[in-house]
């Protein structure tokens, strides 16, 4: 969460002005997919390696998860919301509410954190945070709950791969406060509690 003693980058955003070559064929691909340039690209462009794994990994969960487009939003808002990443819960709401056609109420309920009025998503959401929560350690029974509600055990690989792509970019948006891209603004969210510091004694 955001305050006055988290740090922030002082890298500034790769554009096509200051990106090397390397830099500028991942921002095109970007462009070429996405229309435009995200904020959260013209960051991670800084690790070519980066960008290309969160690219890929992006790309292939939503091909490959067996999840359906409001249930891959649903866990991505999920994480997104878990880690505190602003930027993230912002734009997974809109792709929900605009692209996957996610009802209203589904999406309030996880930028709220409150119980999804879908008996499955409800079991989809609970379960990705408790895998979160868990550090991947789940207890038996809510593995049979989430089994019980008609998911798979490839499904909870699913998750962990959206888990491991969500932190990719839930950490850079960390990282460097990325700002809103214009399109996203009207989605704009606030974390709702503050992030414990295992470090303080």
């Amino acid at each position: 969460m955001k305050n006055d003693n988290t740090y922030a980058s002082k890298l500034q955003p790769v554009t096509a002005k200051n990106a090397n070559e390397a830099q500028l064929e991942v921002l095109e691909y970007t462009k070429k997919k996405m229309g435009f340039i995200p904020n959260l690209q013209k960051n991670m462009a800084h690790n070519i390696g980066l960008q290309k794994v969160y690219n890929y990994s992006a790309e292939i969960f939503r091909e490959e998860s067996g999840f359906s487009p409001i249930e891959i939003e649903t866990v991505y808002i999920t994480v997104s919301f878990e880690n505190n990443c602003d930027y993230c819960v912002a734009a997974h709401s809109m792709l929900g509410s605009v692209k996957a056609k996610m009802p209203s109420d589904v999406v309030e309920a996880l930028r709220k954190g409150k119980e999804i009025p879908d008996f499955k998503l409800n079991t989809l959401h609970n379960f990705t945070k408790h895998m979160l929560l868990t550090r991947g350690w789940p207890d038996k029974s809510e593995v049979q709950k989430f089994l019980d509600a008609g998911y798979t055990e490839k499904h909870i690989l699913s998750i962990i791969h959206a888990i491991a792509t969500k932190t990719l970019s839930n950490y850079t948006n960390h990282i460097f406060h990325t700002e809103l891209d214009a399109p996203l603004k009207v989605w704009e969210w606030k974390p709702l509690r503050k992030v414990v510091s295992f470090f303080k004694r």
